[in-house]
């Protein structure tokens, strides 16, 4: 599978070392194409990456008979356009997180994927992963009990790039990193929602910079989450249960698992270790080769209704915070 990179910034680099990784494996994978609007920065990464080909043209890119998947790894508010474009050139697609802007865009892109009949999937990795597999299994298996309750956070330091800082970029903190406890509620919990509680703090381009959320399902569930692109959090991830609880050590990339009795927090009575990986993107990849060998038009793992149902809930939440991006 010839796999090409629309976007060269840093994530794109994560992908490249993920094909690389594969493919040294023995994965039918290769890392064949670039593009950037800008010639001489598409240049520099194919050299660098090892990618076959570089183009100054998304649209030259995707007229490659070549190409057998674009990964999108661009700001959040081009996502709705450049996946259009993929699908109207039959090109199958990964589209980085969050699948786009706003609810809206994902719903007529995902009409158009489904009326070319062409394959297109969130690459939100963490819905990919083992650790999801083993954080159901051990909540299904009665480990904690019945779950009551859950928290998840994540924080990061990045303020100082303009996509996180921009309006017109789809900036703020819900889009870029509270995407992932909130996937990570959805996981869990699913999204029988029945009230959102919330409160937040804005940058001064009036972007989200730190939110509190709270989500009541129900039955009587609830969750907490918390994003940030003020400072560094622990990352880390609790479901609380009538018997014990078990804990996640990252929300983004878990390493391990932990399970505890009610009445004992020192000493786990279970500890998982999740497999070694190359980056973790890879799982998302392997989903890719799967679905379109078997002609499917969606992942499993990350159904279209789930990519819109969450896109929804992000966008319930910027009512409440009375935030719109320029172009909505």
């Amino acid at each position: 599978m010839n796999i090409a990179i629309l976007g060269a910034g840093s994530i794109a680099r994560s992908m490249c070392q993920t094909i690389r990784g594969m493919k040294e494996a023995g994965r039918p994978v290769s890392l064949y194409a670039v593009a950037s609007r800008d010639i001489d920065k598409a240049v520099r990464f194919a050299r660098e990456q090892g990618v076959k080909r570089a183009y100054g043209s998304y649209e030259e890119m995707l007229a490659d008979p070549k190409v057998d998947l674009v990964y999108i790894a661009t700001p959040h508010s081009h996502h709705a356009e450049q996946v259009k474009m993929c699908i109207r050139h039959r090109k199958p697609v990964l589209c980085e997180k969050s699948f786009t802007a706003n609810a809206q865009q994902a719903e007529e892109v995902l009409a158009l994927a489904r009326e070319q009949g062409v394959y297109v999937t969130e690459a939100i990795w963490t819905r990919y992963m083992p650790a999801r597999k083993i954080i159901d299994d051990l909540i299904a298996s009665g480990a904690i009990g019945t779950p009551r309750l859950l928290t998840a956070n994540l924080a990061y330091d990045v303020e100082r790039k303009e996509r996180i800082t921009d309006p017109a970029l789809a900036g703020g903190a819900l889009l870029d990193v509270g995407v992932y406890p909130i996937n990570f509620a959805s996981m869990v919990f699913g999204d029988d929602i029945v009230r959102v509680e919330s409160t937040v703090t804005k940058m001064p381009s009036g972007v989200d910079r730190t939110e509190n959320i709270t989500y009541i399902y129900a039955d009587g569930r609830e969750a907490h989450l918390m994003a940030s692109t003020a400072f560094n959090s622990d990352r880390r991830c609790v479901v609380y249960g009538d018997k014990g609880y078990l804990t996640v050590d990252n929300v983004n990339n878990p390493a391990f698992i932990q399970v505890f009795d009610k009445n004992d927090r020192l000493h786990p009575v279970q500890h998982i270790d999740v497999p070694a990986q190359i980056t973790g993107y890879e799982y998302e990849v392997e989903a890719c080769l799967r679905d379109l060998a078997a002609g499917n038009l969606e992942a499993a793992e990350m159904p279209h209704a789930q990519t819109i149902a969450i896109m929804r809930q992000m966008d319930a939440l910027r009512a409440q915070w009375d935030m719109k991006y320029p172009f909505e």
